[in-house]
């Protein structure tokens, strides 16, 4: 199986699912009245936490006119691990249709991948806007339903499990060093990494045929009964809407009778 090029995107598909969580973040500002004077949606970016703060830290000057404002939001993907606790068999393989054809997949091997998102801001209010935002919707997790494999269709439900809230204040120094306060959340994503996907070379069940005799010992024993289904049509696909057809032939000495029932599905 080494060398078999594939690429399936699940870890970026994972990234974006979780970015996606937070990119509609948004506060307030309140007059002396409590009347909201000012919304604002929080920028959103991927990229470590200590870039952003390099920005923010950084003078004005002829290239950079503006400074970086606050707030801000980031996060980054920090880890990816094999969960023991979720390991099924790997030699297990399920069938699966690309909507032509019949494919052969293996069980998924399950891993975690460890993100941070940094809540930057200069206003301590800002940052307990943003923080009550997301906290109510992980207890302690949230899933997020991933399309893990388009060209069969898997999807799975992705718990994010929230690890950890922790801040900090850089409040000291001079009255020229601006003030961050940043918020760090660690989440957990419990996704599943797969494999190359085969042709199967089983190809399609079109017939199934039960025969019934009076005892277990088939070489002595009487046939009594054959069930036959088939689908309607016969050259139904995976994805098709079809039926069944039904027939039961009962056998004896002097005659076969075959009665036919067609079924729905």
């Amino acid at each position: 199986m080494l060398g078999t090029y594939y690429y399936h995107q699940i870890t970026r598909k994972t990234i974006i699912a979780f970015g996606t969580l937070f990119n509609q973040i948004y506060i307030k500002h309140k007059d002396a009245d409590n009347n909201d004077y000012s919304e604002l949606r929080v920028p959103f970016a991927y990229g470590p936490t200590q870039k952003f703060l390099a920005r923010i830290e950084q003078q004005a000057n002829l290239n950079k006119p503006v400074a970086m404002t606050l707030p801000r939001m980031s996060f980054e993907m920090t880890s990816i691990q094999y969960d023991a606790t979720r390991k099924a068999n790997v030699t297990q393989t399920f069938k699966a249709s690309d909507g032509t054809n019949l494919k052969k997949v293996y069980l998924p091997v399950p891993y975690n991948i460890g993100f941070q998102l940094n809540i930057m801001t200069k206003l301590n209010d800002d940052a307990l806007q943003i923080v009550e935002q997301i906290l109510p919707f992980f207890q302690p997790s949230f899933n997020l339903t991933v399309d893990l494999i388009d060209s069969i269709g898997e999807k799975r439900d992705i718990p994010v499990v929230l690890n950890n809230v922790s801040f900090t204040d850089d409040y000291e120094g001079d009255f020229s060093t601006r003030r961050v306060l940043i918020y760090t959340l660690d989440f957990t994503a419990k996704t599943y990494l797969f494999g190359p996907i085969a042709d199967s070379t089983e190809g399609l069940i079109r017939k199934v045929q039960v025969d019934m005799y009076s005892g277990t010992n088939t070489s002595t024993a009487k046939r009594e009964m054959r069930y036959t289904v088939e689908p309607d049509p016969t050259n139904a696909g995976p994805d098709d809407d079809f039926g069944f057809t039904e027939n039961w032939d009962f056998f004896n000495d002097s005659k076969t009778w075959s009665p036919t029932q067609q079924t729905d599905i």
